[in-house]
């Protein structure tokens, strides 16, 4: 885990929660300053936002927020579920290998390790969300369809669609670590059941298991709204 990648979530949670109007000019020295980082891993943030469909590059160059509705989110979500119940499937008919035992394990304790913090820190999300990708990239790999693959990549580009771009932030810490706690005994149960070549139950869990992701998309409006009871003038980037 890097400063980019806490840079990266903190990001994110800003632009979900309202904190930038669309069309927002996203420039790195105000960034940096109010991140605490250098205007280095803010750049290559920008970037990876870019490629998720959070932000835009105008004419200039300069990264401008996108607008983009709450359904868009949850359609991409839902489409991201259905495609991920298939490779897990064809994981488990294909058989784990020891390697990919090996791999999926190790990622796992490492979520383990990461979530016995409490509270988390923004640190632990943020290498939270490298591991949680990890596992996710490792079952795609493994699935052996490469027009699934590229499916997925390219759902990837829409606006909160990545297996990480939903973990929930810092607005309630204990509901947030109790939803990350469920959804990696998610991964567990997931994991068991490739193991035992349950194809239908590894799809179905993992189908299921963006249903965390549609919760936090929830929980994100529902604290905006809040938020913006005391901060009206704030417009919603999402909805």
């Amino acid at each position: 885990m890097n400063l980019q990648d806490t840079v990266l979530m903190q990001l994110r949670d800003l632009i979900l929660s309202g904190q930038f109007e669309p069309g927002h000019r996203l420039a790195e020295q105000q960034l940096a300053e109010r991140l605490g980082a250098s205007r280095t891993p803010v750049r290559a943030a920008l970037v990876t936002l870019e490629q998720e469909g959070l932000v835009e590059a105008n004419e200039t160059g300069k990264y401008l927020v996108r607008q983009f509705t709450a359904q868009e989110v949850t359609d991409a979500i839902a489409v991201r579920g259905h495609l991920e119940g298939m490779a897990a499937r064809l994981v488990a008919e294909h058989g784990v290998s020891r390697q990919l035992q090996s791999q999926l394990q190790s990622v796992l304790d490492e979520g383990d390790r990461l979530l016995a913090d409490n509270p988390l820190t923004i640190e632990s999300y943020a290498a939270y969300a490298v591991m949680n990708d990890r596992f996710h990239a490792l079952l795609l790999d493994a699935c052996g369809n490469r027009a699934l693959q590229r499916a997925v990549a390219l759902n990837d580009k829409l606006p909160f669609a990545p297996a990480s771009a939903m973990l929930p932030m810092q607005g309630a810490v204990a509901m947030d670590r109790d939803w990350m706690l469920y959804a990696h005994r998610q991964h567990h149960m997931l994991f068991a059941a490739l193991l035992r070549g349950e194809s239908a139950r590894a799809q179905a869990l993992a189908t299921e298991h963006t249903e965390v992701a549609q919760m936090n998309m929830r929980l994100a409006l529902e604290r905006r709204a809040e938020s913006e009871q005391y901060m009206p003038g704030i417009r919603l980037v999402v909805g």
